[in-house]
Formats: structure tokens, sequence, C-alpha cells
């Protein structure tokens, strides 16, 4: 009898099992080449449940509106983000949206391109798990003040993997994740945006093995009043190729990134915690890394304009700060024989620098302090002892199974 009762009790177990499993799952295949295509695509997923699959089969949707997901535990699968793969072409788009909006948890989002969006190309938003994998986000005209804002764009979100993507256009940042925490953005490449990764208002992330250029700005970490997620920390900026960073800022104006000098590789402002190691810098006309303090008007009390505890060690520097482009640069340039050093300091919070390179402050320690005010001189910044090396950041398992 206790054997019939285990063997009974195993047997729930299996059909428990069974109910809950991704086996339940299904494929829900559209095809950009029957007609209706467009709608059958909204409908699929607005259809789909946990566990399944919306397969995009290869071909053009010209789509007039942007689209939206709001089931956890869905993946979004086309047949590749080049030419011949699945293309979501928002060209006639009638809103100014997103092309893509994701509200749900457990996402994964791989193997097609969003183009010539209103708005943003793929947007998320509390959506914790998120995975963005092998996609393609491309203002196709090239940069554009009309463009949309960002690439990709998770906001609001625990636990967030962006792999493989490529974006090119953006009008604000190609690559942004922002007021999330526990990041990893890699393998990747953005080119032609105003700033082409961005991380803002973000704990715990690791940005590294991406390529950044031809971007205003090619990395930036940033850390902004009047948000509800403040105090960004934790970033690790490494092994990226960050290069030739020359296309003038196409900002709207207004906007924040829109004061980013052309020819700048990574941009550290008002964060702490930060480590840029292991990087190949080349070819960035004004500075292969600054780091400044945020020097505009708020009413944020709780908000902490100053750098505090960065480091800058074992990147590799070519040519750098020959056309710097912030007011007055053109002068130092001169002064000092045609280029400024290849790390730009305002002067504010507080920095380590170890690479064997100049630096060059602007003696700027009060924030407030016009920027007309500014003293450039060489600075050292290679005395003190650097905080404790910054862990790496892991992902749930589930999330790296996905990719692999």
């Amino acid at each position: 009898m206790r054997f019939h009762g285990l063997r009974h009790a195993a047997t729930l177990c299996i059909v428990a099992a069974f109910a809950a499993s991704p086996a339940a799952a299904k494929v829900i295949s559209v095809s950009a080449t029957t007609q209706g295509a467009n709608e059958e695509l909204q409908e699929a997923l607005i259809l789909a449940q946990p566990g399944d699959t919306v397969q995009l089969g290869a071909g053009v949707w010209k789509l007039t509106d942007g689209l939206s997901l709001d089931v956890a535990n869905v993946t979004i699968r086309g047949a590749g983000a080049g030419e011949g793969g699945s293309i979501l072409d928002f060209a006639g788009q009638q809103g100014a949206g997103e092309g893509l909006l994701v509200t749900s948890d457990d996402v994964y989002l791989t193997g097609f391109a969003v183009l010539n969006t209103k708005g943003d190309g793929i947007k998320s938003k509390g959506a914790d798990r998120i995975v963005y994998h092998k996609l393609r986000v491309e203002w196709t005209a090239g940069p554009k003040e009309t463009n949309g804002a960002y690439g990709i764009y998770p906001v609001e979100s625990s636990d967030v993997l962006i792999d493989s993507v490529y974006v090119r256009g953006a009008s604000d940042a190609g690559i942004y994740v922002g007021q999330s925490k526990n990041i990893v953005v890699r393998e990747s490449i953005a080119t032609e945006n105003v700033a082409g990764i961005e991380i803002e208002n973000s704990y715990d992330a690791d940005v590294h093995d991406n390529i950044a250029t031809k971007n205003t700005g090619g990395i930036l970490v940033f850390d902004l009043p009047s948000l509800p997620m403040q105090g960004g920390h934790n970033v690790r900026v490494f092994e990226n190729i960050v290069n030739d960073n020359s296309t003038p800022n196409f900002a709207p104006k207004g906007n924040i990134v829109a004061s980013v000098p052309t020819g700048t590789g990574v941009l550290i402002m008002a964060n702490r915690n930060v480590e840029i190691f292991g990087n190949v810098f080349d070819n960035n006309g004004t500075a292969n890394v600054m780091i400044v303090g945020y020097r505009y008007d708020h009413k944020d009390p709780k908000y902490q304009p100053l750098p505090r505890q960065i480091v800058v060690r074992g990147n590799q520097h070519g040519k750098a700060g020959y056309a710097p482009k912030f007011p007055g640069g053109d002068m130092v340039a001169a002064a000092m024989g045609g280029a400024i050093p290849p790390v730009l300091w305002d002067g504010s919070g507080d920095a380590i620098v170890l690479d064997k390179v100049g630096v060059l402050s602007l003696n700027l320690p009060d924030v407030k302090t016009p920027q007309g005010e500014a003293k450039p001189a060489p600075a050292d910044l290679s005395k003190g002892t650097p905080p404790a090396a910054l862990p790496v950041i892991k992902l749930p398992e589930a999330m790296e199974a996905k990719v692999r």
C-alpha cells in the first residue's frame, strides 16, 4: 500500500508537470505575404498565451500602426534581421508611437528588424527578464532630427539582456537602458546615432564587447534629476571598440544629449562607481573619455550632480582630442599644440585615471561655476587608491539559455 501511494503521488506530479510544461505551448506563424498580414500580426500578439512563440515569416510588413505585446513569457522570433529576413517597416506609420511596445515579463525578442518608426523602435516598460537578441533597428535615411528617439529602449525593468543587436540613426540613443537594474549590453553595434549606447539612472550594468562608431558620442553613462529612480551606480564599460564618433549632433533642441560634443568616446556624467577598462579608443575628436558633473538647472533636492569613484584603467588610446567641440575647445587645442589629451575632466567630483595618457582638467569643481570660467590645465589623476573592483553582472540562467 505504501508503494502504491508513492506511485499515485508520482503520477499526479507527472500530470501536473505536463500541464505546466512548455509542451503545451504553441507556435503562431504569421506570413508577411498573406492578405491582412498586418492585422494578423497584431492579432497573434494579442492571442498569444504564456509559453507561445509568434513566428514571423520572411518578408516585409508595411505597417501603419505600432504593435504591442502584454502577455508574459512569449517569444517573438523572426527569420533574420538582415535582407531576406523578417522586416517590420514603419515608414508609413500614422502615429508617433513605438514600432513595438512590450509591457510583460520574460519576453524574448529575436531575429527581426524594425525600420523607420516615427517614435522609438522597440520599447519595453516594466518588463523584467527581457531579452533583445539578434535584432536590427534602423532609420534607413541615416541621421536626421526627425528620426525616432531610441532604437532599443528598455526602461523601469530588472534583468535586461541586449545581445547582438544593430542600431543606426536614433536621434537620442541607439541602445538605451533607463531606470533599470541588473543589465548586460554586449556584442552589439551602434552607429550613426546621437548616443550609441546609454545607461541612464540605472544600477548594476555591464556594457562590453560592443562597437560604438560614427555616433556623436559612443557610450554614455548618465544620472539625471527628477526621475523616480536615481543614484545610478555600479556600471562597467569594458572591452568595447569606441572609435570615429564624428557624426554631428542631430538631437532635437532641448534634449539632454543635444549637449553631447561631437567626437566623444565615453561620457560619464553625475554617476558613481563606474569602471572604464580594456576598451580600444581611436579617432574621437573631442576626447576618448569625458568625466563631468551635471551643470544644468534643476529643482530636485535629492539629486547628486557630481561624478564619484570613477576609474579609468587598462584602455588603449589612439588619436583623440584633435577637434574638441566644447566651448573654447579649439583654442585650448591650439595652445596645446593642436590636440588636447585623450581624457577630459571638468574638475568636479573625483576620478582615478591609471591609463598612461594625459588628462585635461577644466578646473570647474563647483557645478554652478559657469563654463566660461574654465581654466584648462593638465591634471594628474593617477594618485589615490581605487575602490574595490565591481562584481560581474549575472543574469538568470533562463535568460542566458535563450541566446545560446
